[in-house]
């Protein structure tokens, strides 16, 4: 937790075991890596042969179990604002495989 201890009341970026995409300002970490995100959304982002529109779905508050979390970085909010996230497009970044 003391290397999550500088995101806290700051936006951050999860990566999860299944591949979703989640943001939101993180309030709480422990030593388990449990996150608690606060006005957090899900970014569903389409492939870009896919004709649908990628989409942000808003979570609210929202509970990461740490074992679900993959990855965890800080955003630059004023890049992160600029973006059009219902355009973008990109590849999956495919699951994970216990062997």
């Amino acid at each position: 937790m003391a290397s999550l201890g500088a995101y806290i009341n700051k936006k951050v970026l999860i990566i999860t075991a299944d591949s979703r995409i989640l943001v939101g300002e993180l309030t709480a970490a422990d030593n388990s890596t449990n996150l608690v995100l606060k006005s957090a959304v899900e970014r569903i982002i389409r492939e870009p042969d896919d004709d649908e529109a990628s989409t942000v779905i808003p979570l609210g508050l929202y509970l990461v179990r740490g074992d679900n979390v993959c990855s965890i970085g800080l955003v630059d909010e004023k890049l992160d604002d600029s973006i059009n996230w219902t355009e973008v497009k990109g590849s999956p970044i495919g699951g994970i495989k216990h062997i």
